[in-house]
């Protein structure tokens, strides 16, 4: 609420210089008695206690009159948003050794994936007007979902990523996991281009090799986020024993840090190393703080007039003072 002729607002200052001579007035009409001390023992009225009623109404109306006439406008906002979502592939490695189970979900001992899955899951709840897609490679690079900002589906198709479970389709093909992201990021219209690569492993297949495809990536603008999952050393993983039971058994399985490293770096973007969940949790939370969507707004304010709520009240007042003035605050001469 806004006055637009705030200079009106200055004949408020005549309140106080009513009020000063209501008080101070003297009243010439009077009956002369010989003794009224008796008429002093009775109590006062209800209706004399509120004689006082008829000079606040009245300087109620003078408030909101002068309110009235100062123009108050009511302003409404309406906000022209527009929003730049940036296009985010998700990459996420299904190769045989995401069986290790040393991460843990409520203290539970479980494999890799199902705690990446987990992790990446609240990651794209958090996004907003962002297109996400997802690649899945092992021996071979897939589209699991391409770019949509449906993100209900995409979590379906989270859901249904599973570890390869045939030894020919095993492996690590970190060149063509980025090459085939790149390929559903070229042709977008977004001005940023985000690759998460996830990946517990090195490189082990050469149908693309990493270093070229980064290249490529680097010329479509593409940046890359390289994470590498898993603890230092040798870790449980499931294996069947002689009498066919489930058994975990040590395991070491490296990470080519150094070419993770280097791809981000060429790229822009950055490297990180997940130990246990929460550390992959927060490597998430980083990337999700760092790659924001900008969005630009534009506010316009509609001013409606509002006198009608000051000066219709006043006038009630002024109604009110007149008749309790007649009617039941009627004065004798």
């Amino acid at each position: 609420m806004i006055f637009n002729d705030t200079w009106f607002l200055l004949i408020l200052l005549i309140i106080p210089v009513i009020i000063h001579f209501y008080r101070k007035r003297t009243f010439t009409t009077s009956i002369k008695f010989s003794d009224i001390s008796n008429l002093k023992k009775l109590k006062p009225s209800i209706m004399f206690r509120m004689r006082y009623i008829l000079i606040i109404l009245r300087l109620a109306a003078i408030f909101l009159l002068v309110l009235g006439l100062a123009r108050p406008q009511k302003g409404v906002e309406n906000s022209k948003i527009t929003t730049e979502g940036i296009d985010i592939m998700l990459a996420i490695d299904v190769s045989g050794s995401m069986r290790a189970m040393d991460f843990t979900i409520n203290n539970k001992r479980t494999d890799r994936l199902e705690v990446v899955k987990q992790v990446v899951h609240d990651f794209i709840t958090r996004r907003v007007n962002d297109r996400i897609g997802m690649i899945v490679f092992a021996r071979y690079a897939y589209t699991q979902c391409p770019l949509t900002l449906d993100y209900g589906v995409l979590l379906q198709f989270l859901d249904k990523v599973q570890i390869v479970d045939r030894q020919e389709e095993d492996g690590t093909a970190i060149g063509s996991a980025i090459a085939q992201s790149v390929k559903r990021l070229k042709d977008t219209e977004s001005k940023s281009k985000v690759l998460i690569l996830l990946t517990d492993g090195m490189n082990n297949i050469y149908d693309i090799d990493p270093q070229t495809a980064t290249e490529i990536a680097k010329t479509l603008g593409v940046k890359i986020y390289t994470v590498g999952v898993g603890t230092h050393g040798e870790v449980p993983y499931p294996m069947t024993d002689m009498l066919g039971r489930q058994v975990l058994r040590p395991v070491r399985i490296d990470i080519d840090e150094n070419s993770l490293k280097e791809i981000a770096s060429n790229t822009g973007g950055m490297y990180f190393r997940a130990t246990d969940t929460r550390s992959l949790e927060k490597i998430y939370e980083q990337i999700d703080k760092l790659e924001k969507t900008e969005t630009k707004s534009n506010i316009y304010m509609e001013y409606n007039e509002a006198f009608a709520y000051f000066v219709l009240p006043a006038l009630g007042f002024l109604l009110l003072e007149i008749v309790l003035a007649n009617t039941r605050f009627r004065k004798i001469p």
